[in-house]
């Protein structure tokens, strides 16, 4: 089981908040850090400084961590055409030296949409986008290098495109889906994604969720593909600390330890223990205090060595 560590910067957090989460995720071992892709605070409480661009972020990492992979979950597609998404990702991808990966998706928050002037078409409208949009950058990224990319769909047009730049990593950055829709999130999933991701959900219906696209990816005669989840935590050396730690980010710990990841480290590890049995492979550890470094500290030494 892989460790990721998943950050919320629309709560509140500048880029020298992320960027010291980051050095910090990189220097004590775990696999990744990623982050959310929003422009504005969800729900109520002091938005901070405002929320910074997933990407613009990712690119300044990109240049100040050397070994950990970098990502969004999920980076909407009602925010960018799907062109320049293609480059900016691409671009970090080479200022990262290949490690970076698109945590993708169709888009939900309306009122960020209507905060900042941005489209917020009806959901069927959303997910043809999304697909489209999956298959654009998709085909732009593997277009061989001299070789032209051209697509007609229901929202999108692109002729003769050189399709370039290319990422570092060939034939291309890995693609995380989410989303836990019974027939269409499951099909896009299965032709596009190297990894499925199910956020936020108890084990059961993530369990569910995995089964329907193990289906359809047998459908389509693929055989795997890498199955995920992402988590809120809140770890503590007894009892008193994991709850003042769920205190600090506004959870109560006995609501974490059914539906997240609360309590003791023995606690935590069987849960994840339970999420490793029904095939999830990489786990997010949403981290919403991001000041509290010592809660990373303590994962990385009594949580991780034991997944």
């Amino acid at each position: 089981m892989l460790l990721r560590i998943f950050t919320e910067p629309q709560q509140g957090a500048a880029y020298d908040d992320l960027l010291r989460v980051a050095q910090a995720t990189e220097r004590l071992g775990f696999d990744a850090f990623f982050r959310s892709d929003h422009y504005m605070r969800i729900g109520p409480g002091d938005p901070g400084p405002g929320s910074t661009d997933a990407w613009v972020t990712l690119a300044g990492l990109a240049r100040e961590t050397s070994r950990i992979r970098l990502g969004t979950l999920v980076s909407p597609a009602t925010f960018r055409l799907p062109g320049p998404l293609a480059i900016s990702v691409a671009q970090v991808d080479q200022m990262s030296g290949g490690r970076v990966e698109l945590g993708f998706g169709a888009g939900w928050y309306d009122a960020e949409h209507t905060a900042y002037g941005l489209p917020f078409p009806p959901r069927k409208d959303r997910f043809s986008r999304f697909e489209e949009q999956l298959e654009i950058i998709t085909g732009l990224w593997t277009t061989p290098e001299g070789s032209t990319y051209s697509f007609e769909g229901a929202h999108y047009r692109l002729a003769d495109s050189p399709a370039l730049p290319k990422p570092a990593q060939r034939p291309r950055p890995p693609i995380i889906v989410g989303g836990t829709g019974p027939t269409r999130i499951p099909r896009m999933a299965a032709r596009f994604a190297d990894e499925y991701n199910v956020a936020f959900r108890g084990l059961a219906d993530t369990e569910a969720a995995y089964g329907r696209v193990r289906d359809a990816c047998a459908a389509i005669g693929r055989e795997s593909i890498i199955m995920s989840a992402a988590q809120t935590i809140a770890v503590g050396r007894n009892e008193a600390e994991a709850a003042r730690r769920a205190a600090a980010i506004g959870r109560d710990l006995d609501a974490l330890r059914t539906g997240g990841l609360g309590g003791t480290p023995g606690e935590v590890l069987e849960k994840i223990d339970q999420y490793a049995k029904i095939g999830c492979e990489r786990l997010y550890l949403q981290i919403l205090d991001l000041n509290d470094f010592d809660h990373l500290e303590l994962i990385a030494s009594e949580i991780m060595p034991h997944v």
